[in-house]
């Protein structure tokens, strides 16, 4: 008898994100599920879904967790700009470079029907008992659907070290050993990429913290009622010949699959 493959949504912008959907879709598809793409111009009922990949895009509005917009800051630069590096994700990267930089466009910034659908989403979700994995954006929007807010800045975390922006894995992370997220990634380090401007600054109601890097900053949390909702701040789908990343997406599918 054939497994009917876990039905799982994919959310993004109307605009723009096209790389992030692809990779995004291809990673559930090796995971063994079914990707539905969700915009708000199309969007879908929870009903329809098994599971749920919160994306990654455009900063969560300030107004979600009663702060004020920030004034624009120039973006995070990468400061480690050595010719060996840039050689090194030519040479082992090049079609997640070729792909990402032809298929990424620019976006419209903030986006208020992207919010309001998301928050509907994991909302709905969570109380079906469906998984959730929130990347980048997606963490930091289950955070504040919890209750908690975000540091709209991450600019004066890295004043004693380099500010990582890369898509490469340049970055450590320390993660709980307790944690799902270790269960799932069967390690307590992991090498991350980095493409985020925003962070988790007061964490949310049942959510706990699984991982951080050295300085402090979040790279991913869980609900403490031991449920699938999982939010990692970096990005998993860049990373598809890494084995514990795509175990991440592996472990959704599998928890989508009816029991």
């Amino acid at each position: 008898m054939k497994t009917v493959a876990p039905r799982i949504g994919i959310t993004g912008p109307d605009k723009g994100g096209l790389a992030a959907w692809l990779f995004t879709a291809w990673a559930i598809r090796r995971a063994g599920g079914r990707p539905i793409r969700i915009q708000p111009r199309r969007p879908r009922a929870v009903g329809e879904l098994d599971g749920v990949v919160i994306g990654g895009g455009a900063d969560v509005s300030p107004g979600l967790y009663g702060q004020d917009s920030m004034p624009s800051i120039n973006q995070l630069k990468d400061r480690d700009r050595s010719v060996w590096r840039r050689l090194l994700g030519l040479i082992v990267y090049p079609l997640l470079f070729l792909i990402r930089r032809l298929l990424t466009t620019k976006t419209s910034g903030r986006n208020a029907d992207r919010d309001a659908l998301e928050t509907d989403l994991i909302r709905a979700a969570h109380d079906r008992d469906l998984p959730i994995l929130g990347i980048c954006r997606g963490m930091q929007l289950i955070n504040v659907v919890f209750g908690g807010s975000l540091h709209q800045s991450i600019e004066g975390f890295y004043e004693e070290q380099p500010a990582i922006r890369s898509v490469l894995p340049r970055k450590q992370i320390e993660i709980d050993a307790d944690s799902l997220l270790a269960r799932v990634l069967t390690t307590t380090r992991l090498r991350v990429n980095a493409l985020h401007n925003q962070a988790i600054d007061t964490l949310g109601a049942e959510l706990i913290i699984s991982a951080r890097e050295a300085n402090g900053v979040i790279q991913a949390v869980e609900h403490t009622d031991g449920s699938f909702l999982l939010g990692v701040q970096w990005h998993p789908e860049y990373l598809p010949q890494r084995r514990r990343q795509l175990g991440l997406f592996r472990a959704l599918v599998e928890a989508a699959r009816p029991t």
